[in-house]
């Protein structure tokens, strides 16, 4: 079987509503946490995916996470290598500073279910399977866009929301993977992130109940059409 890494920056964000197609395209999947002390020996080179989720730090954090500037190092390569990576959140901004953009803080919190505008690029992409689902958005930080990259998707609150090189690197923003995981319940506990974007644990929840298992479909779908174009 082909083998797919899971990189995962805090354990309640794991690979979620992407499993299924990912293991449905052959993949046998194994994870690692970067708390992990075998996480500084992984070799990213060697995986044939590598799945890079979200977590609540910055990648500009690194004097609280010191494990960040090894993991942009090793993923610089991989993507050099033009080896199928997939980013999501967190990860799709250690993609942007691993290609050698600025991540940084943006003006607003973007939390909760909507939908992203899906471009020109977009249209002829996997995203095309999300136009006009809400997904769920939990940041705070954006980049700017790498070279040499397709922009994808916008939203009301960030330009950047979903690019790729070529058919073998995706990033996306957003978060198309939940919507029926029960870690959810454990985001939700972070309520100054969900004040700070006006809403509240309970409206946030509903959203979530009422799209959750819209968005996970659309997801899968989106997935799956990104996996069979690999190189």
């Amino acid at each position: 079987m082909k083998s797919c890494l899971v990189i995962r920056h805090v354990p309640y964000e794991g690979i979620a509503g992407f499993r299924a197609p990912v293991e449905a395209a052959g993949y046998e999947i194994d994870r690692i946490d970067v708390t992990d002390p075998e996480f500084a020996n992984v070799d990213f080179d060697a995986p044939d995916l590598v799945v890079m989720m979200g977590g609540p730090m910055g990648v500009y954090d690194v004097e609280q996470h010191p494990w960040i500037s090894c993991e942009v190092t090793r993923l610089a390569r991989r993507i050099l290598l033009d080896r199928p990576t997939l980013g999501v959140c967190l990860g799709s901004q250690m993609i942007a500073a691993a290609m050698g953009s600025r991540v940084y803080p943006g003006p607003v919190k973007e939390v909760g279910f909507s939908p992203v505008s899906i471009n020109g690029a977009g249209q002829g992409s996997p995203l095309r399977h999300i136009d006009g689902v809400p997904v769920l958005h939990w940041h705070g930080d954006t980049f700017d866009l790498p070279q040499g990259v397709e922009l994808l998707a916008s939203s009301d609150k960030y330009a950047h929301q979903g690019f790729r090189r070529g058919s073998n690197l995706l990033a996306l923003q957003f978060h198309s993977e939940m919507g029926e995981d029960p870690r959810f319940d454990a985001w939700l506990e972070n309520e100054a992130d969900v004040v700070a974007a006006g809403l509240t644990v309970p409206e946030l929840r509903a959203q979530h109940d009422m799209h959750g298992s819209t968005a996970v479909a659309a997801g899968r779908v989106m997935i799956a059409d990104w996996l069979a174009r690999l190189d």
